[in-house]
């Protein structure tokens, strides 16, 4: 069997993610969708498990979460009777450090109660230290984080409050969001310092995922056709946002990356280490 060699694989790594397709990849690197699908699954597994042994004794002092949306063969709405277990809405629920940008936790799932305490279970059980915590308004958080935090955590909600104008019924803005008018603090746990009560940073680095996974792009036919590939490609996204991609807004006089920041690696890694993670 042939097997793809680490220079190669690499060009299909770098094809991935920085937003290209699976069929675009292939006329990029020439080589087969099946190969490179196959590649997309193995890698996935290999970076999940490598970040779920080395995310650990973390001493972030900021965390941020959020959750955001896609979906799996078809929209909740169009999902064929007897698939609803396997299509439909899919979120990723992500951790975030405000100060390294590290990405602590992930998960792939349903919006519910269940992925909330599984995420913040995970997050409690990778840092060393007490944390100042804040998430949107979703109420599931409220006793996730209290079961997995208990007492030791410093834990606020930033609520966004949005205007509904006669204009956001109009064809013209049937695509664009409602406008935000205002955010609401809401303190839940602890003594959290309210100027640091913010999802900004976990909210833009929701940007780079749709930059950066075409199959997280609005409104196009790239979304995912299977829940494996799904969770597969955000596994990859993460890998390199934290290892392999330097963050310009962390002040450093070299590259950095959010791995480096948080004291997980001691260099910015290239495509060819994370390939050799298959190794």
């Amino acid at each position: 069997m042939n097997r793809l060699s680490t220079e190669k694989r690499a060009k299909v790594i770098g094809a991935l993610v920085e937003g290209n397709s699976i069929r675009a990849t292939v006329r990029m690197t020439g080589v087969a969708k099946n190969t490179v699908t196959k590649l997309l699954l193995d890698l996935g597994e290999a970076c999940s498990v490598y970040m779920n042994e080395n995310l650990v004794n973390l001493t972030c002092r900021r965390i941020e979460c959020d959750e955001i949306w896609s979906f799996v063969y078809a929209k909740a709405k169009n999902v064929p009777p007897g698939m609803e277990n396997e299509a439909g809405d899919a979120w990723t629920w992500v951790a975030l450090d405000s100060d390294s940008k590290l990405v602590v936790s992930y998960l792939v799932g349903n919006r519910g109660a269940a992925e909330a305490h599984a995420l913040m279970t995970d997050v409690a059980g990778r840092l060393t230290d007490r944390v100042q915590l804040t998430t949107d308004g979703n109420r599931m958080y409220v006793t996730a984080i209290e079961r997995a935090f208990g007492s030791e955590i410093d834990y606020a909600m930033l609520v966004k409050l949005y205007g509904h104008g006669p204009e956001q019924d109009s064809h013209i803005t049937r695509y664009s969001p409602a406008e935000c008018t205002g955010t609401q603090r809401v303190v839940l746990m602890g003594d959290p310092d309210d100027d640091l009560i913010s999802t900004s940073y976990v909210e833009r680095q929701n940007l780079t995922m749709r930059m950066g996974m075409r199959r997280m792009t609005r409104l196009t036919n790239a979304f995912s056709k299977k829940v494996e590939n799904l969770a597969a490609a955000v596994s990859l996204h993460f890998m390199h946002y934290n290892f392999a991609r330097a963050h310009k807004t962390l002040s450093n006089p070299y590259p950095t990356s959010p791995a480096m920041a948080a004291g997980v690696s001691d260099h910015v890694w290239t495509l060819e280490e994370i390939a050799r993670l298959l190794d």
